[in-house]
């Protein structure tokens, strides 16, 4: 259960006993020298929940499809990010005519320090260190060129196919964002 708390009440007492409302006030009312304010936990915006990443290993997806493993050392208010020992890992699939379940590949490029801009993460966490060394379950490791160059290939069949779609969509009335591309 959720409290629904403001800038105004009491911070929650150690201990592990809870208060009402209304003891916590006549509590606050008792004692002589004024309490600095303290925000509970739950005030803090996104940003400010970063604070329990920093120096932790995360995964962080950006919006381009890029997926980053770094150490996060720093980030600011707009939840810019500064990775340490950050690597990228690029992923592709084989289909072989003669097997019938495609193949995983991945392969990854060491980058070093990374800044990126907090506009651009689409979702980020924090990496289990024991399991961190272990290949993703149904990949096996390539090189970083192979792989690219399937990824490459992959994502220009998506983005036709998906263009095929919207062409589809729009001859039965559908309006997309991406409707103006396809007109021109």
């Amino acid at each position: 259960m959720m409290e629904n708390l403001s800038m105004h009440d009491p911070p929650p007492q150690p201990g592990g006993s809870s208060l009402g409302r209304a003891a916590a006030a006549a509590a606050a009312a008792t004692t002589t020298t004024p309490q600095p304010q303290q925000l509970p936990p739950q005030m803090f915006t996104t940003a400010a929940q970063l604070l329990d990443l920093t120096d932790k290993k995360l995964l962080v997806c950006l919006r381009d499809g890029r997926k980053l493993n770094g150490v996060l050392r720093s980030w600011d208010q707009f939840a810019n990010l500064v990775l340490q020992s950050t690597v990228e890992r690029i992923y592709a699939t084989t289909s072989d005519p003669s097997d019938p379940q495609p193949k995983g590949l991945y392969a990854e490029q060491t980058h070093g320090i990374f800044l990126v801009r907090g506009e651009n993460v689409l979702l980020l966490g924090e990496i289990d260190l024991d399991k961190d060394d272990d290949p993703p379950p149904g990949f096996e490791k390539a090189e970083f060129a192979v792989v690219e160059k399937l990824a490459k290939e992959q994502r220009a069949v998506e983005r036709t196919r998906e263009k095929k779609k919207i062409q589809k969509l729009a001859t039965l009335g559908f309006e997309g964002e991406n409707i103006g591309e396809i007109i021109l």
